[in-house]
Order: structure tokens, then C-alpha cells, then sequence
């Protein structure tokens, strides 16, 4: 199986929603992406509030988006380059499949 396609996920702070969204704009006009809040439960307390530290979750925002095998190496040296420190979580994954039913 060749994969052609992968589904990027970001999970962003929301304090960088309107910086990623415009990057995203720019970069991914053509594909698209969705976003929505999510809350990220995870061991690292850095940069939590003290109600995240006691709920031990932190609020997110979620970005994804498929990606072109040939662009992915592009999107993500801008945003390493853009974004660079921020912490952002990212994981790129495979599609098997995708269409519309």
C-alpha cells in the first residue's frame, strides 16, 4: 500500500488559535483544515494554570488536516520555523481511506 495522503493533528494553545489558523490559511488554502477545543491530559505540568494542574488536563486547541505526501515536508520545516518553542503537540498519521459518503 503506498500512502499518498497523511492527517496531521495539532494541538495548540489557544493563545496561538489566530496565528496558527492564518499560517494554516496561507499554507493549506487549498486543502482545508478543522479545528475544535479539546482538553490534553498529559503527566507535564509546565505552563499550567493551577486549575489545569488540578484537573490535570489543560485546553487545547485541535487542528487537523490531510496532507499530500509531497507537501507534508514543507508544512511542517514552516511550522517548526514559525512556531518554533511554542510546544506545540503534533502527530501525522496515514489515510487508508477518505472520501464522502
Amino acid at each position: 500500500m503506498n500512502c499518498t495522503e497523511y492527517l496531521v493533528t495539532l494541538n495548540i494553545p489557544p493563545s496561538l488559535e489566530g496565528m496558527m489558523v492564518d499560517s494554516l490559511l496561507m499554507l493549506e488554502a487549498e486543502h482545508g483544515f478543522s479545528s475544535f477545543p479539546v482538553y490534553a491530559h498529559h503527566h507535564d505540568n509546565k505552563g499550567l494554570s493551577l486549575a489545569e494542574q488540578v484537573t490535570g488536563s489543560q485546553k487545547c486547541i485541535r487542528i487537523q488536516m490531510y496532507v499530500p505526501v509531497q507537501e507534508l515536508p514543507a508544512l511542517l520545516a514552516q511550522l517548526r520555523s514559525d512556531f518554533s518553542g511554542s510546544g506545540i503537540q503534533y502527530w501525522v498519521l496515514p489515510v487508508i481511506e477518505n472520501g464522502v459518503i
